[in-house]
């Protein structure tokens, strides 16, 4: 008999709705092997770019084989808003009175937050169900919000958060992390001795086969016979763009690089206007998702990097960098994320400083002046490695051997 899984988190969505992924593709993953998979979500998110039809306070809807539950909750501005804290505590409050007559009993109970408060009503249903209880950490809350937002940790929303943090972790009969260094922060940080299971992010082969062209119009912005350093994804104070549009000024004499960004986000009015006027930089509108891979085709080397910033000394996993490593491009990697990063490890690329110009720079030079069939095969490395390695398809049974 199949097993039935729930995922919980509030920040799922799907191909359909937009931004976050990972729930979906695993989730995706699981249906085809015969489980009933539910994903039990937010109605609203400040990432998606096309909102559920919801009808009360839970609305079923199947996707792909999937069965979601989209729970009410209020909206908000941005990121910073402080009605997304209210966003939290109602989703939260709502799983508690779930429509369980509904469902299928689960078998294991996914909580797959960000802010951890979901993960006692998670806990509580897999007690109910005698489930498994499997706490899934993408980013460190509260520690993010410490670091990046520099909120004080006896903040009582700091406090809240890190007691449900150690409560998920404690509770949990597994503990998953896609941060390849998460087990420091666990021993260093909280003085927890308990093992993690690494299961990063990656690329979903059957979203790989259907991708489509560029339109014309787009295709003949991109200048031929020049070497295009580019970056595709959201433009944003994270993504490190400003070191990327300062390399652009660096080696604006070198007439044969041209930097190109593709993409939307709250820093790109602020790039245009400061960088704009250079010849060697190109900003363009964002792409649907199936045709990245079609505009990656055109860069020759993908810029991927983040700010400087402490908290990613536990690792991260950029959905980006495994698209970029599929595309068969060479990566440049500026992002200090500790001991351990794939680029290194699949040598796919070259690495660079976080927000250091001149660091990117050199890296720049160095893929511009290599040999081709140097570039070609740092591009393949990437591309077997992610296939070997990191599609949602190995991911998916590296996770269900939890189960």
């Amino acid at each position: 008999m199949s097993k039935t899984i729930w995922i919980i988190n509030d920040y799922a969505g799907s191909r359909y709705h937009g931004m976050e992924f990972r729930n979906y593709y695993f989730a995706k993953e699981w249906v085809k092997k015969g489980y009933k998979v539910y994903i039990i979500t937010a109605s609203y998110m400040h990432l998606f770019k096309k909102l559920p039809n919801v009808k009360g306070s839970y609305t079923f809807e199947e996707i792909d084989g999937i069965d979601y539950i989209w729970i009410k909750v209020p909206h908000y501005k941005n990121s910073t808003d402080k009605k997304r804290v209210l966003k939290w505590f109602v989703f939260t409050l709502k799983l508690f009175f779930l429509p369980f007559y509904k469902m299928s009993k689960p078998d294991v109970v996914i909580a797959s937050p960000m802010a951890p408060f979901l993960a006692i009503p998670a806990y509580k249903i897999a007690k109910k169900y005698d489930a498994k209880f499997i706490y899934e950490v993408k980013d460190i809350w509260p520690l993010s919000i410490i670091e990046l937002g520099g909120i004080s940790p006896k903040h009582p929303l700091i406090r809240m958060m890190s007691w449900c943090e150690r409560f998920a972790i404690t509770k949990a009969d597994n503990v998953v992390s896609s941060l390849q260094n998460y087990g420091e922060h666990l021993k260093n940080d909280l003085g927890i001795d308990k093992d993690f299971t690494w299961i990063c992010n990656g690329v979903d082969l059957d979203e790989m086969k259907s991708i489509e062209p560029l339109s014309d119009s787009i295709k003949n912005k991109i200048p031929k016979d020049k070497f295009i350093v580019g970056y595709a994804g959201t433009v944003g104070i994270a993504n490190s763009l400003e070191t990327f549009c300062k390399t652009a000024k660096v080696l604006k004499d070198y007439k044969d690089i041209v930097f190109v960004i593709v993409g939307d986000g709250d820093q790109k009015e602020n790039l245009v206007k400061t960088y704009g006027n250079l010849d060697n930089i190109l900003f363009l509108e964002p792409i649907p998702k199936n045709q990245v891979q079609s505009m990656l085709k055109l860069f020759d080397v993908c810029y991927i990097g983040l700010k400087k910033e402490k908290l990613f000394r536990f690792g991260v996993s950029p959905n980006k960098l495994f698209d970029y490593m599929y595309s068969k491009k060479p990566v440049l990697y500026a992002i200090d994320s500790g001991r351990y990063n794939i680029v290194d490890l699949s040598e796919c690329g070259v690495v660079a400083k976080a927000e250091d110009e001149f660091s990117v720079k050199e890296a720049v030079l160095k893929l511009y002046k290599m040999d081709k069939n140097k570039l070609e095969r740092l591009a393949q490395n990437g591309n077997d490695y992610v296939k070997r390695h990191f599609t949602y398809e190995i991911l998916a049974g590296e996770f269900e051997k939890l189960f």
